[in-house]
């Protein structure tokens, strides 16, 4: 499987990845340190004038210095001169440096926060859609290639283009004949760097698209480490991550090549120039019309403008990848943010739910495509345990997804204390819900911190919590106790007792409603018995729903709703569902014949 990435969208008219369309949306970001960022620029202007000091420093020493009629003055001050030209260069280069990278660093931290904020607060489907190795590459590395636009670029761009500007003013004043011979280059080279830059940002957005996949394989073998090697799977892999690594390969030197293609080609339109300025040069000297010092100084200054050049051709290749990131950077900031939800406040909700004629589709539906669910309504009382079951791909976990808006249904509404969830303020609802799913998400941090989530936890509460779940004694075992490290998704911890700890999380939370999606699905015979004990205790006086494709752990369920293509097709009790020998018998007659196996 392949990663798709489809953060890259349009950032505002015109193409996406243009110089201009960065900067805009960058200038915001700029704007507080507009003026750290003037002085660094005015800093470099110091930096390139020094450039132009050089050969008018020359011109003096060689016409009046050298000879026994050589002047005092000149063959002192011009030394003297160096040092001081020589010390004015490296402070302004120091501050330009300093100022510029605080100017870069600030912006670098403002953006991963905002990318980063806005990844949390984006909505579910965000996840679904995108992944997570490309969620890391934009707020990890390719905000880096803004970082890198911000400093070698911007200083390569300012310092450079101001040196040619004053490198070209005192060739003009020197000699403004040879002056336009070297003047002939910049449009040639213009139109040379225009066709470069459409090539180079082309294969820049092709490169960043299979970065993004390779980083994915890589993401998809970690995490499936187990699967490859029971099934003997390292040679496919191992094929998937070479074919994929010569393919960038083979893109990294297509950028090599044309991005390689400027600098020869300027040098060698410069060598021309050269050859031109020296035959013309010759020849006005033998008409007394420069001297050895003026040729000198021409012929230095132009040396010394060529290496700027180089310099302006080299830092395509950093722009192109800088526009590339700035697509996956800004279509991560430009995700809408998960709906607030209404201004109702709920402190605790008392726990009845009411779900009226709910309607749900991944997706535009039409004839031929189904809903996945279809006008479900059912109320639950406060108190109330109510189990969802049904075959896979029924909307059992769909419809428990909506009541804490992971998703908003198509149709109907659902109410909590016979108000729409719609109404409340979506952090004061989600606070009324507690989720165990199937799926256990731990983080690599203490037992204490995974328990409290969210909060800061009390010791007293966390060790409560760890009690109810019947994991105790086995944290008690643990040389540091509650502060355990769990590793990375609770590696550190047996199914059973990550299942535990998360069924401890919920019990800290204490929140009116449950959801509990296959709880107790990766623990043995004993420690289920156990935690179902403990689960019943927490229960009492809390709205429960209860998703189980074992049916023996919903039989206790006060209500039992029996899903089938997305509609409620039985309801009753355990019982009752048996007697009337519809799907629910049929499912439970299959499961108890292949335990009996």
């Amino acid at each position: 499987m392949s990663a798709k990435p489809t953060l890259s969208k349009t950032m505002g008219e015109g193409d996406a990845s243009s110089p201009r369309v960065v900067m805009k949306r960058l200038w915001p970001y700029l704007q507080p340190l507009l003026w750290v960022m003037i002085g660094g620029i005015a800093a470099m202007g110091v930096v390139a004038a020094t450039e132009a000091g050089i050969p008018m420093l020359l011109k003096p020493l060689l016409d009046h210095g050298f000879g026994t009629k050589g002047s005092q003055a000149s063959r002192w001050i011009v030394p003297v001169a160096v040092v001081g030209l020589a010390l004015v260069r490296a402070v302004s280069q120091y501050t330009s440096g300093y100022l510029l990278q605080y100017v870069s660093n600030r912006i670098l931290l403002d953006l991963r926060i905002r990318m980063f904020d806005r990844m949390i607060h984006t909505g579910v489907a965000f996840f679904q859609r995108e992944t997570a190795s490309t969620i890391i590459n934009a707020i990890v590395f390719e905000v880096n290639q803004i970082l890198n636009v911000l400093i070698s670029v911007l200083v390569t761009l300012v310092r450079d283009s101001l040196t040619v500007v004053f490198l070209l003013g005192y060739l003009f004043f020197l000699n403004w004949r040879l002056t336009l011979i070297v003047a002939v280059l910049l449009p040639a080279i213009g139109w040379l760097v225009g066709k470069i830059n459409r090539r180079l940002r082309r294969l820049n957005r092709e490169y960043q698209l299979l970065t993004n996949e390779l980083s994915y394989i890589v993401e998809e073998t970690v995490g499936g480490y187990k699967v490859v090697k029971v099934h003997n799977g390292e040679s496919y892999e191992i094929n998937r991550f070479n074919n994929l690594s010569r393919r960038l390969r083979g893109y990294s030197m297509r950028m090599t090549v044309s991005g390689g293609l400027a600098q020869p080609l300027t040098q060698f339109l410069a060598s021309i120039a050269l050859a031109a300025v020296l035959t013309i040069a010759v020849v006005q000297s033998a008409h007394d019309q420069t001297t050895v010092g003026g040729f000198v100084a021409f012929v230095t200054s132009m040396l010394l403008i060529i290496s700027p050049l180089k310099h302006l051709m080299d830092v395509n290749q950093p722009i192109q990848r800088g526009m590339t990131a700035a697509e996956l950077i800004f279509g991560l900031i430009d995700e809408p943010p998960e709906p607030p939800g209404g201004g109702r406040k709920l402190e605790r909700a008392t726990g009845d739910l009411e779900f009226r004629d709910v309607s749900f589709a991944y997706g535009p539906t039409d004839d031929a495509r189904r809903q996945t669910l279809d006008h479900v309504s059912f109320k639950v009382a406060r108190g109330e345990m109510v189990a969802l079951a049904g075959p896979s791909g029924s909307g059992k976990t769909t419809l428990v997804n909506l009541l804490p808006r992971f998703f908003d249904p198509s149709g109907g509404d659902i109410l909590i204390d016979g108000v729409p969830i719609r109404e409340f303020d979506l952090h004061d609802l989600r606070g009324q819900i507690a989720m165990v799913s199937q799926d256990v998400v731990l983080f690599n941090d203490t037992i204490a911190n995974n328990v409290a989530y969210g909060m800061t936890p009390e010791r007293s509460r966390v060790e409560s919590a760890l009690r109810a779940a019947n994991l105790w004694d086995t944290v008690l075992a643990m040389p540091e106790g509650i502060d355990t490290l769990v590793g990375d998704n609770g590696m550190r911890l047996s199914g059973g007792q990550r299942q535990r700890l998360a069924i401890a999380r919920a019990i800290y939370k204490d929140a009116p409603i449950l959801i509990l999606d296959e709880a107790t699905s990766a623990l043995d015979s004993e420690s289920e018995r156990h935690v179902q004990a403990a689960l019943e205790t927490l229960m009492e006086g809390r709205t429960t729903l209860v998703i189980a494709h074992r049916l023996s752990t919903i039989e206790r369920a006060d209500r039992i709703l029996v899903l089938e293509a997305g509609r409620i097709v039985e309801r009753g009790s355990h019982r009752e569902l048996l007697q009337h020998g519809g799907l629910y018998a049929h499912l439970h007659r299959i499961q108890f014949q292949q335990n009996a196996a």
